[in-house]
């Protein structure tokens, strides 16, 4: 599911901002942008967003930013001395005049300035964690509102298809009377009506008639769709679930159509079966 927190805060002479967006994914997929003073602490981190918000891909960016009197850097002396040498060597080949601003421009080179290392005390990195879990609880407030809105649409598309199934009953009946009609018809025009077995006839008529018979697929229709909407509403991570249950759907009214034989109840298996792709869309965007 999409979603996004941030959290802005300061702790002793650091200012922080954590910034979480997500976008649908079938696995936890995190992308990190840290600073070097949570490095070492990014496995902690990546647990705590993995056990809360279960899946998705992950974008996490988080800054700090020292203030007044924080944060001190260091010089590189074997990165200087490095640039300085090389500098010293071009200078002899080519004659070149180097002033007095060399040496600054030395220093901005890559490596030659570096921030000393530092790491959190225990207070700073609970109240960090902290932060980090509001953040959190924006982005699951976020996914909720989604959830209310994608939870309706999903169960409107579950009740079209019972609607749809509930239609089926009155087009079967005349369906079964028809490919009985069509067979004798059939039969009359290759055999003579007097030469006939009937009862034969019927035995043949029944075990064929079977083949076409879709109440058993109707049945696990209607029990799929109401065991789908159930998970739904009492599962709270139920989007894997929810897309076996929407594939068991598919099964049945794949049955429906290939047993139908009939224009009518094939339109019926269209329309079921453009509903559950749009279902089966939205299971990936549920937890």
């Amino acid at each position: 599911m999409t979603g996004f927190g941030k959290s802005q805060f300061t702790i002793q002479n650091k200012s922080y901002l954590i910034e979480i967006r997500s976008l649908n994914s079938k696995q936890m997929d995190i992308q990190f942008k840290v600073p070097g003073l949570l490095k070492d602490k990014e496995a902690l981190i990546r647990k705590e967003l993995t056990d809360r918000l279960v899946r998705g891909k992950l974008d996490v960016l988080i800054s700090v930013e020292y203030l007044k009197g924080g944060g001190s850097n260091s010089i590189n002396g074997t990165a200087l001395r490095h640039y300085l040498e090389q500098i010293e060597a071009a200078v002899k080949t080519t004659n070149l005049n180097i002033d007095g601003h060399a040496l600054q421009a030395v220093l901005r080179l890559p490596d030659v300035i570096v921030p000393e290392k530092e790491s959190l005390d225990e207070a700073e990195w609970n109240g960090f964690v902290e932060h980090l879990n509001l953040a959190i609880d924006q982005m699951n407030n976020f996914r909720r509102q989604e959830g209310v809105i994608l939870q309706q649409e999903v169960q409107n598309r579950i009740q079209k298809i019972e609607i749809l199934l509930s239609q089926v009953d009155i087009p079967e009946k005349e369906r079964i009377e028809r490919i009985k009609e069509r067979i004798k018809r059939s039969l009359s025009e290759v055999t003579e009506t007097d030469k006939i077995d009937y009862n034969r006839f019927e035995q043949e008529l029944i075990y064929y008639i079977e083949k076409f018979d879709i109440t058993e697929e109707k049945l696990r229709l209607q029990t799929h769709c109401k065991y789908f909407i159930e998970t739904m509403k009492t599962d709270p991570e139920a989007g894997r679930k929810l897309n076996f249950i929407a594939q068991e759907l598919g099964r049945e009214i794949n049955t429906l159509g290939s047993k139908a034989n009939d224009a009518i109840l094939q339109k019926i298996v269209v329309e079921m079966k453009d509903e559950l792709e749009k279902i089966k869309e939205q299971t990936f965007n549920i937890l």
